[in-house]
């Protein structure tokens, strides 16, 4: 390929009540500030919010929109008395009031169960192929390396008030939904197609939309879209995310496959990233993997030295432990990751020079 493919990203954020931390289903009040503002759109539950980048061709055009729409995200949050948290499971509860959408109406009629546990936000990473066929193969050099992703992404130890003992509390909850797994090793598209109408005449999703891999080939765009990580606390490590994810795919499409682990051995490994979050040795392993189609297109530095930064603090789970540590109340805990999650303009220009 001549260039580094597109990417975009999107991220989902729980919106908090400053006084209690506890979720608030203020979504519809801050999608009514934002009227023209394509990149922030409706989640599955009231309290959730989503954004999305444009297409992007440099990692530097990647961290200034994450960042613009993460200001644009937090001001009409506090207009509407609340905060925008980049968590993956709101930390102190919330009541799953599901957004007024038939297709979402529809998704929960038919998993009533599910509800009470949904609402988890997600960074999910889009990266353009060629074609689907080009797409399939893409999937097999990403599934070796999920366990990498959500390790480094993991971004969500509390749940109702209380520390769950997993870095990424988010993985147990999302994987309770049926299709919320890991691709398989398809050989060509036809497999890839055969699955997902399996999934949807099985009833365990009602269209494609609905099938929740962990990577797929996008529904609606002709990207590849990685699903498996948390949305990250800070927008250094989601930028680090889309560069790596960017150069898996760009490895695959150049043959660059590698051998496909065993179901249980990838289970077992999504487990543990989702158990102990930051994986500093499978990272080191996946950046030499990568280092090729990172150099490429420009990236490896940037790259780099977000690694570096996001191994020197820890990940967003040990980041938000150390907060809760030193935050004698809710309302001080939910401050500091909104104050994180926003992150600064002089680091947003420095990204975009």
């Amino acid at each position: 390929m001549a260039e580094a493919p597109a990417v975009g990203v999107e991220e989902e954020f729980v919106l908090l009540d400053t006084r209690t931390g506890r979720a608030v289903p203020a979504a519809p009040r801050i999608l009514a500030a934002l009227p023209g503002e394509p990149g922030v759109v409706p989640e599955f539950l009231r309290f959730q919010i989503e954004t999305l980048t444009g297409v992007c061709r440099s990692l530097g055009e990647v961290r200034a929109d994450l960042t613009r729409l993460r200001r644009r995200v937090g001001e009409a949050a506090a207009d509407a008395g609340c905060l925008a948290v980049a968590t993956a499971v709101a930390p102190f509860g919330a009541a799953p009031l599901v957004t007024a959408d038939p297709r979402y109406e529809r998704l929960a009629a038919r998993f009533p169960a599910l509800v009470a546990g949904a609402g988890t936000c997600a960074c999910h990473v889009h990266v353009g192929v060629p074609s689907r066929a080009a797409g399939v193969r893409a999937l097999a050099g990403l599934r070796p390396w999920l366990g990498v992703l959500l390790a480094l992404s993991a971004n969500s130890p509390f749940v109702g008030g209380l520390d769950s003992g997993w870095a990424s509390a988010r993985y147990p909850l999302w994987s309770r939904w049926p299709t919320a797994r890991p691709p398989a090793a398809w050989r060509d598209v036809a497999e890839y197609d055969a699955a997902v109408a399996e999934a949807i005449r099985s009833d365990a999703a009602p269209d494609a939309r609905g099938v929740y891999f962990y990577a797929r080939l996008s529904p609606r765009h002709p990207t590849v879209e990685v699903r498996i990580a948390d949305v990250c606390l800070d927008v250094g490590d989601a930028v680090v995310l889309a560069g790596l994810v960017r150069a898996l795919v760009t490895t695959a499409l150049r043959g660059e496959v590698g051998p496909q682990p065993s179901d249980a051995a990838l289970a077992q490994s999504l487990r543990a990233a989702a158990r102990h979050g930051l994986d500093r040795a499978g990272a080191a392993r996946l950046l030499a993997h990568v280092r090729p189609a990172l150099e490429a297109a420009g990236d490896l530095d940037v790259v780099r030295r977000g690694w570096c930064a996001l191994a020197d603090r820890g990940g967003g789970a040990a980041r938000q432990r150390a907060l809760r540590m030193v935050s004698a109340t809710p309302a001080e805990f939910t401050a500091r990751l909104a104050t994180v999650t926003r992150g600064t303009d002089d680091e947003c220009l420095e990204a975009a020079r």
